[in-house]
């Protein structure tokens, strides 16, 4: 199991250069952005800050999309990042939730998502690359060979098959075990129809951590279920929650939810919560006791799940980690 951290673009570079030093420090081997321009100061620019203050650490946007930069300038940026790490570079690519709807956007397809991982992994290998919005092929003459490991955002049937045809890695926003299976066993699935070896595909779950009583982690971390809720929501939308398509146990929450304010996107005052129970909050994160940790994130394994990535962003975010360095991490050593 690897064990990763993710920020939001409100984290100062101050601390953002002290988490990442104590992360890699206690065991932590990947550090994930958020990338959404609009909500959040630029991730690339974060990211490669804090590779200059790591060795081993590899750093990634949790998740950015096609269509928020030109597919050129996007591979050269990746391709650069890598360079300048010495490959310490990955991407997480999704349809584009906030960055796209926070400018009344809609997100794009996952047609565009898998054009869009070719095309990005051919020029950052140094291929030459014609794409739809190219006039002309690109090819970059510094490309080194990199092979970018790209992991796509899922939820539904599309994306899922969509991440095990053209991805090398699956990220699930959710820490509940049983539908972490349900999601991965689809996306290996599909990888297997699409003749491809999946003995090497990784899965993400990222989700919050908190230690405390229930009570009080559950309280730290109801923001998370509302910002899962409303990817679920347009699952149900276009497949209808009686499809079977997609669990009960994930669409049945979301039942009484009136709405998501997007300039609140995965923050705690979005004023959309009231519709979340503590049990979905205890059943999505990872919380309580540091044993009560190592119980779920044993489950997670089991699952298939082969990164837990926690969401810090409540203030607490030194003390998880040590915590995790610790006394949670060197049990799955």
């Amino acid at each position: 199991m690897q064990f990763g951290i993710c920020f939001k673009g409100f984290v100062s570079p101050d601390r953002a250069r002290a988490l990442v030093r104590l992360a890699e420090a206690h065991g932590f081997e990947y550090c994930w952005f958020y990338d959404s321009h609009i909500l959040w100061r630029e991730s690339f620019v974060a990211m490669a800050m804090c590779m200059e203050h790591t060795r081993n650490m590899r750093f990634g946007p949790c998740v950015t999309n096609p269509e928020v930069r030109e597919w050129s300038l996007a591979a050269s940026l990746y391709g650069s990042l890598a360079r300048q790490s010495n490959g310490r570079f990955d991407i997480g690519l999704g349809r584009g939730d906030s960055s796209r709807r926070v400018m009344g956007k809609k997100p794009t397809t996952m047609d565009r998502v898998a054009d869009f991982t070719r095309s990005v992994k051919a020029m950052v290998r140094g291929e030459e690359v014609t794409y739809e919005d190219a006039a002309a092929p690109v090819k970059f003459p510094w490309a080194t060979g990199y092979e970018l490991p790209v992991w796509i955002a899922a939820y539904g049937p599309i994306a899922l098959k969509c991440a095990g045809e053209h991805g090398d890695g699956l990220i699930l926003q959710i820490a509940e075990p049983g539908l972490c299976k349900w999601f991965t066993d689809q996306a290996v699935e599909a990888g297997k129809a699409a003749g491809r070896d999946m003995s090497g595909f990784k899965v993400q779950a990222a989700a919050p951590a908190h230690f405390g009583t229930l009570d009080e982690c559950i309280e730290a971390t109801r923001w998370f279920p509302a910002m899962v809720g409303n990817h679920v929501a347009d699952i149900v939308d276009k497949y209808g929650k009686d499809s079977g398509l997609v669990p009960k146990s994930l669409t049945a929450y979301i039942e009484k939810r009136r709405g998501y304010d997007y300039s609140k996107h995965g923050q705690s005052d979005n004023p959309f919560l009231d519709f979340i129970t503590p049990d979905v909050v205890d059943s999505f994160c990872v919380l309580g006791t540091p044993e009560r940790h190592i119980q779920k994130i044993r489950h997670l394994q089991e699952a298939g799940v082969t990164q837990y990535n926690i969401y810090l962003d409540n203030g607490h975010e030194a003390e998880i980690i040590e915590t995790y360095g610790e006394k949670v991490i060197p049990a799955f050593r």
